[in-house]
């Protein structure tokens, strides 16, 4: 069965007893490897095992349905299998799984030299996580008067790419180790390649306890594309004056020249997971949220409507 709601696909099986409902996700980083790979070839020392890491936004796209994930399976693809640099994207796999207690399987590696081009790659993931039934965030319990909840996020959220490309290197002119005083002593590699957050930790205790009536993981969309997924018959306000743009997001939008509208549908602009609660359990929810690290931001509220997303501020 697939859902309209989710970015996973849902494969129910029909119950006997307490059976699991398996949530499959595929996903795939093609521009952010391209930037990576400009920044290795100038540094050898270059980080690969973080590409690795930015595999956790798979992680993300299953937990808005409320699914606990199982195992991870890897596949890479280059022209020429160099081991170190497979060894290194593993490695940073196997950190993301372990941070998330799931199991990493064995994938694929495939050496494809008339395919891909000297040193280049692609690193896939799929992951699998399961859900009961009857703890399904589906968006069945979201309705006018709740509250929306923003959780930050670390940066691009391996989304975005081919704008932030675009704009850093071809309008611009910039390479991967120059630091526009915009980005605040970050470098270019360094401002777009922060590595892609995972809120399972923080989010998962809420999800146990059903205090979360909807969850929109702000990938590429942005928030204009990713809310509609869980708005059904509500329309989403959100208050722009609520938390300040990052700067990476400000510099690119700036130095692009990019429309607001357009800026919220080709970024998540500093916000990168959605809640949608009760308006009485709100409080409750950003100070438990504090008390484990985690700043939530109350950022809008959900009125009758069909699906639209209105940025006000």
């Amino acid at each position: 069965m697939h859902t309209k709601y989710s970015l996973g696909n849902l494969n129910h099986t029909p119950p006997t007893g307490r059976q699991l409902g398996p949530l499959y996700l595929a996903d795939e980083l093609r521009h952010f490897l391209m930037i990576f790979l400009a920044r290795s070839r100038l540094n050898a020392a270059a980080d690969i095992d973080r590409i690795g890491l930015d595999q956790t936004h798979c992680i993300d796209d299953i937990l808005v349905q409320g699914a606990r994930p199982l195992f991870f399976m890897d596949y890479v693809g280059t022209g020429k299998l160099e081991p170190h640099v497979v060894s290194e994207l593993i490695r940073g796999c196997a950190e993301a799984c372990r941070e998330s207690s799931l199991a990493l399987l064995g994938g694929e590696t495939a050496e494809m030299p008339g395919l891909y081009a000297q040193g280049d790659f692609d690193l896939v993931g799929f992951i699998v996580g399961a859900v009961q039934p009857d703890r399904l965030i589906d968006g069945s319990r979201v309705q006018p008067g709740q509250v929306l909840l923003g959780l930050r996020s670390s940066g691009l959220h391996t989304n975005g790419y081919s704008l932030a490309r675009k704009i850093a290197f071809e309008r611009l002119g910039l390479a991967v180790h120059d630091r526009p005083a915009e980005l605040e002593g970050a470098s270019v590699a360094e401002a777009l390649l922060a590595p892609h957050r995972s809120y399972f930790d923080v989010l998962w205790p809420l999800v146990e306890a059903g205090r979360i009536a909807g969850m929109a993981h702000i990938t590429g969309g942005g928030l204009l594309d990713n809310l509609p997924r869980m708005l059904g018959a509500c329309d989403a306000r959100i208050d722009l004056t609520t938390w300040q743009r990052p700067a990476v997001f400000r510099w690119l939008c700036d130095a692009g020249r990019i429309e607001q509208r357009e800026a919220y549908r080709a970024f998540n602009m500093g916000i990168g997971m959605v809640l949608i609660v009760a308006p009485e359990e709100a409080d409750a929810i950003i100070s438990d949220l504090a008390a484990r690290g985690e700043e939530a931001l109350r950022i809008g509220e959900l009125r009758p409507g069909s699906g639209v997303v209105h940025l006000e501020g």
